[in-house]
């Protein structure tokens, strides 16, 4: 519903929360690579800081005022528009009356959700009724999860069809974060209780898999001679949106099986990491500890741009299927905004305006947007590349 009416909206994109960290670096992207008429509007609710960023942008976007705390601001601006993409999280505190709005409205949805119990809640609340408007509901569009689940898609491709297929992904990664994806953290930290009974529920409601199989476990720790470092299970919500994407595309075989590494080539270093993170996650389970730590870095707040043009990631995939193995990457700049920032806009440029197939519901990156948003990404920057085959 949302694309034939797509004239009669305001507006082809609307960036919600366009005064945040990531928010204003999606908001430049936009304005910088904008196509000729993009219809575009910045949103939040702070008008002042609104119109301090529009002063920043080319191309005047319009401003609109919506807030979360504000059901009836967000079913207007989700009727107005083709696309809505959000950056105001944490999600499972702020997101689902927006989703609720563009389910509801026909309204394409973006955000950049790492937050598996806010995607499986959406699924069991909202899916329905996205699939009876036409609404396509895409989470974890940017480095969560975009580059592991378009990697795994285009490693596939290079293997043959109608076999099983095993691949791994391998993230390496040099950045820091902001104070957004920091607080998103400390709260799944300590909601562990409520992210399992949420997936329980969202498996009740799943239709299973029928003739076919799509899994992705938790593998343990090892050396992996492969990529030469020691891969370190990723317990993030990539692995779960590459799994859903198998289960709908064919394309992943009758069997296929995806596990999902941080690789890090020296083991004091590995050990140090999963000490860290453990200590983070105990404390997050104390409130009085958990509100130091959220003190320690304020949302909004994040690395400078020297410092983001010193990071950069990669993901190497090894995929094996039907006698063939085959070794590829996705790399990139700064993973956590400048390119997250490329990703979010290039989804919902892709989105607004590429030749995609008819889908609706809860969807992955990959199932609504693949080769296009590939080929978006390749013509900004981001690398896509097979390495080596045999």
């Amino acid at each position: 519903m949302s694309r034939l009416n797509g004239t009669a909206r305001t507006y082809d994109i609307v960036l919600f929360g366009a005064t945040g960290f990531v928010g204003a670096l999606t908001a430049e992207y936009l304005a910088a690579h904008a196509p000729e008429g993009l219809r575009w509007a910045i949103a939040g609710r702070d008008e002042a800081k609104l119109a301090r960023l529009r002063e920043r942008l080319s191309g005047a976007p319009d401003i609109l005022l919506a807030d979360v705390a504000d059901p009836a601001s967000l079913r207007e601006l989700a009727r107005g528009a083709r696309v809505v993409a959000t950056t105001v999280g944490p999600y499972i505190l702020h997101g689902e009356e927006l989703v609720a709005a563009c389910a509801d409205a026909g309204t394409d949805y973006l955000d950049l959700t790492g937050e598996p119990e806010f995607v499986d809640l959406m699924y069991v609340r909202h899916d329905a009724r996205a699939r009876e408007t036409g609404a396509r509901l895409v989470h974890a569009c940017g480095f969560d999860s975009i580059p592991h689940d378009l990697g795994a898609y285009f490693t596939v491709r290079q293997l043959p069809e109608d076999v099983p297929l095993r691949v791994d992904g391998f993230v390496r990664a040099q950045a820091m974060f902001s104070g957004g994806t920091f607080a998103s953290a400390l709260t799944q930290f300590a909601r562990g209780r409520h992210i399992l009974a949420a997936a329980r529920d969202r498996g009740r409601h799943e239709p299973r898999l029928v003739g076919r199989r799509a899994h992705a476990p938790l593998s343990t720790p090892r050396f992996a001679k492969e990529v030469g470092a020691w891969a370190l299970p990723l317990p993030t919500i990539d692995a779960q949106i590459v799994q859903r994407s198998a289960r709908v595309l064919e394309r992943y075989g009758p069997d296929f099986r995806y596990r999902h590494y941080a690789a890090v080539e020296r083991l004091p270093v590995a050990l140090g990491g999963v000490t860290a993170v453990g200590a983070v996650f105990a404390a997050a389970q104390v409130p009085p500890a958990r509100r130091w730590l959220s003190d320690r870095i304020k949302p909004g707040e994040g690395p400078s741009a020297s410092r983001r043009a010193k990071s950069w990631f990669s993901v190497r995939f090894v995929g094996e299927g039907g006698g063939r193995r085959v070794f590829t990457e996705v790399a990139g700049g700064d993973p956590g905004y400048g390119e997250t920032a490329k990703m979010f806009a290039e989804s919902a440029l892709s989105l607004a305006f590429d030749d995609l197939p008819e889908t609706a519901g809860q969807v992955t990156t990959a199932v609504a947007m693949g080769d296009a948003l590939i080929e978006r990404l390749r013509g900004a920057g981001i690398t896509f590349r097979v390495a080596a085959s045999r």
